[in-house]
């Protein structure tokens, strides 16, 4: 069977402000927070190492505003009708920073060695990648045992970086000294990591891409304190600061600044949820009623407007509106805020107040990426004390949550922050799959629910040789995650990014936060 194409042609690029006449020179000064662990995203792909990495490193696709693919290292692509083949043409002319040919070799080698071996999420979904075939430098073709439709949507610089061969190959890729000082395709090049302080890049005056960047350079600057990072912006001494890395309680003021813009373009390859998870191994938890229960006793808009101040959507669904090929709320339970049925579905469970009005105390843990989310687990408390549940929050650093909730299981709930990205496969399944049960490795299922029913679906969904299929059994998954609820979905995220009003260029494609700024440019 001939192959079916699917080939992109590049767009212009979206200038969010409008600007039509960039000017060349300068350096962005930017705020990465917190400071990256490593800049390889090919076995760590937390966002905060690709805010950095993405302007070194490059993947065969990016993705625009409306969640379509477009072209990055590979110019066009092509899916076989069994779905089982996808060949990418690839590139010519790009060099490595060191000033070796980009080829198929190390797309080869970096999808069979790094994608499927090490990356956290490419381990699952580049499972049945049997091989990459590579007829010649600028052809990659990749043969799967089964389909695999959910690579096409994994395939930028964040999610899976074409990294050199010939300086990995034969090397411990996890321990590799250039996953601190990256040697990339990318607009810029590496030149200093000054760990507390900053990382610069330069300029690469040999990108592919004729004329860009037109920076001369990024310097990444490490801020810890956050009254600090607001000072820094208010004070023009720094230019970009994506990610919510300033406290929301200062937005309106730096809203209302004439030299400042707080814009929200940018994250939605990623469209990160806040959800609250059940121990399932708990007696009460357990009882599907009891969940239900704490579901309607949360008040979700109010959580959403007090501790988020607006920046969201109450979620409906465990897959977030934004993800609209794949959303439903055709026959999903709902469990709007009803105190009254919580209190009725408590009682009916067998779980009656007592003489000091408590009918059963519990835990609740929560991820302590910033401040707001210990107010969220407080407010969640309060909530839940109105129906007679006792909450006690547990506050402790990432890597004590990490322990406790997902090696030990030693929580009754916990609330932290879930990246679907763009296709759900990606990452808003392994929650409620049994077999991502994995002692031991974080943000997978901490619930312990198992359920052959769900699983079924879920097996459609990693095999179905059309979009359209896999669309249809999303939404049969949704139906049976919010009816036995092992978690439930409170609110999507709307994350923000604050510039100078100087910096222009910035990008509205959904990974753009993760992506290279090789767009951006310094008016006046």
């Amino acid at each position: 069977m001939s192959l079916a194409s699917f080939a992109q042609t590049a767009s212009s690029h979206a200038l969010a402000d409008g600007a039509s006449s960039p000017l060349r020179g300068g350096v962005l000064r930017a705020v990465v927070q917190p400071e990256p662990v490593t800049l390889n995203p090919g076995y760590n792909n937390s966002y905060v190492n690709g805010v950095v990495a993405t302007n070194v490193l490059e993947g065969l696709l990016s993705y625009d505003r409306n969640h379509q693919a477009k072209p990055g290292l590979a110019t066009r692509w092509q899916v076989s009708p069994d779905a089982l083949t996808l060949r990418f043409d690839l590139r010519q002319g790009v060099t490595w920073h060191d000033g070796k040919p980009f080829t198929s070799a190390d797309v080869r080698y970096s999808a069979l060695e790094v994608w499927k071996k090490v990356h956290p999420i490419g381990r699952n979904i580049f499972a049945d990648l049997e091989d990459v075939q590579t007829p010649d430098d600028h052809t990659a073709v990749f043969r799967f045992k089964r389909p695999s439709l959910v690579v096409l949507n994994f395939l930028n610089a964040q999610g899976s970086p074409v990294l050199p061969r010939h300086l990995y190959e034969g090397t411990d890729v996890l321990n590799n000294p250039l996953n601190l000082k990256p040697v990339g395709t990318g607009p810029f090049r590496f030149k200093e990591w000054r760990p507390g302080r900053s990382i610069e890049l330069v300029r690469n005056d040999s990108y592919w891409d004729a004329g860009k960047p037109y920076l001369d350079g990024i310097v990444f600057r490490i801020i810890p304190d956050a009254a600090a990072r607001v000072a820094a912006l208010e004070a023009g001494e720094v230019d970009y600061v994506p990610w919510d890395s300033v406290p929301l309680a200062d937005l309106d003021r730096l809203r209302a600044s004439p030299a400042l813009r707080v814009e929200y373009q940018g994250y939605t390859w990623q469209s990160n949820y806040l959800v609250l998870e059940f121990n399932l191994r708990h007696e009460a938890l357990s009882k599907p009623e009891v969940r239900h229960a704490i579901a309607h006793a949360i008040d979700r808009p109010g959580l959403t407007k007090t501790v988020w101040y607006g920046l969201g959507t109450p979620s409906t669904s465990a897959i977030p509106s934004t993800l609209k090929p794949f959303y439903t709320t055709q026959d999903v339970p709902q469990y709007p805020f009803d105190p009254a049925l919580a209190n009725q579905l408590l009682d009916q469970a067998g779980y009656p107040r007592k003489a000091d009005g408590v009918r059963f105390a519990i835990h609740i843990d929560y991820a302590p990426f910033n401040q707001n989310f210990g107010r969220h687990a407080e407010y969640i408390k309060q909530n839940l004390k109105r129906v007679g549940i006792q909450v006690e929050v547990r506050n402790q650093d990432l890597a004590s949550y990490l322990k406790r909730v997902y090696t030990d299981y030693d929580f009754d709930i916990h609330t932290t922050r879930w990246a679907p990205y763009i296709d759900p496969q990606l990452g808003g399944l392994r929650q409620f799959w049994s077999q991502a049960i994995s002692k031991g490795t974080p943000w997978q299922n901490a619930s312990g629910y198992a359920n052959p029913e769900i699983d079924a679906v879920i097996e459609k969904i990693r095999y179905a040789p059309a979009q359209a299929q896999r669309q249809a059994a999303f939404k049969d998954f949704q139906r049976i995650a919010q009816r036995d609820l092992p978690a439930m979905a409170l609110y999507e995220e709307k994350h923000f990014t604050v510039r100078n009003q100087r910096v222009r260029g910035l990008s509205d494609d959904a990974d753009a936060s993760q992506a290279a700024l090789k767009n951006v440019w310094l008016g006046k």
